[in-house]
């Protein structure tokens, strides 16, 4: 068995997206192949309604599938294919884009106020970049959940892990997808398929993820690991992205740690990426928004 040692450590961004919602972005940023198969992942998080209420309106998407995973609040939605509902405290929503769709994303708090979420793109394969759109909802129920002797608790959206197998079925870059939580003190190894694309984003509490053999800290900032002192540790919105190896092993804090643990098969393809469109040449992306202008984009 080898653990992965640790390619890049960086902090999510505070962004503005959608029609004015305060969020943090993890992935995003830079070169669009760096975390093949996955495009961008943001964290949308907080307890003042006016970061959030005005939401992600009507707006396209080709080329992509969407992960929405919330965790407080609830988020309305609706599509040019019929679909409509609220995911709400441990739902999933898993959206494949395909030829074209059209569709909304209206956040909503709790009693409190308080919303939070994530959402992560994962690219499409030329060959199913004009597949017909697909949607599936994951009720929190539904999604199974492993509970280690130390207390280490695994929530399976999408995959096999641990024996149990994520409820989301037929995605193209073949993803694991756990909410991991890790008690305070506690060491824990995970598996990590050896030829994925691996990446951690820690949310709450904080950690040292094992770099091969030598335990670092998650950094506030992004870093060079050549060129600086071992990071001191860090709290959340912390991105790991890992190297090649087949487990990731974490080190939880004095509070204990949870992140997101997620790898998928890397596509190795041309990206050409403009707003919520994602073809892999700049004439496919053109053809896209031509016929967003013309009234051709929906497909079926």
């Amino acid at each position: 068995m080898s653990i992965r040692p640790i390619k890049k450590i960086a902090k999510a961004r505070p962004t503005l997206e959608g029609a004015g919602v305060h969020l943090n972005r993890a992935i995003g940023f830079g070169e669009p192949t760096e975390f093949d198969p996955f495009l961008l992942l943001d964290d949308f998080r907080s307890d003042k309604p006016e970061d959030y209420l005005a939401g992600f309106p009507w707006h396209p998407h080709r080329g992509i599938e969407t992960i929405t995973y919330v965790l407080a609040g609830e988020v309305q939605h609706g599509d040019s294919i019929g679909n409509k509902g609220v995911i709400s405290a441990g739902d999933i929503q898993w959206m494949t884009a395909g030829s074209g769709i059209i569709h909304q994303e209206m956040p909503k708090g709790d009693q409190k106020g308080r919303m939070h979420g994530f959402q992560l793109w994962a690219n499409l394969p030329s060959s199913l970049k004009m597949t017909a759109p697909r949607y599936q909802e994951i009720k929190s129920g539904d999604i199974p959940e492993v509970i280690e002797d130390d207390g280490t608790v695994a929530r399976i959206v999408c995959g096999n892990f641990w024996g149990k197998r994520g409820p989301v079925e037929g995605i193209a870059a073949d993803p694991i997808y756990i909410d991991v939580s890790v008690p305070p003190g506690k060491r824990r190894t995970l598996p990590v398929e050896t030829q994925s694309q691996a990446f951690a984003y820690v949310f709450s509490g904080s950690g040292k993820f094992c770099n091969a053999s030598d335990p670092l800290a998650v950094p506030t900032e992004s870093v060079g690991w050549l060129d600086t002192k071992p990071p001191v540790e860090a709290d959340n919105r912390s991105l790991i992205l890992f190297d090649r190896g087949d487990e990731v092993t974490v080190q939880a804090g004095d509070e204990g740690i949870r992140f997101l643990l997620v790898s998928g098969r890397p596509l190795k393809e041309p990206v050409a990426w403009y707003g919520p469109i994602v073809m892999n040449t700049q004439q496919e992306l053109q053809q896209a928004f031509n016929e967003l202008q013309k009234g051709t984009f929906l497909k079926s």
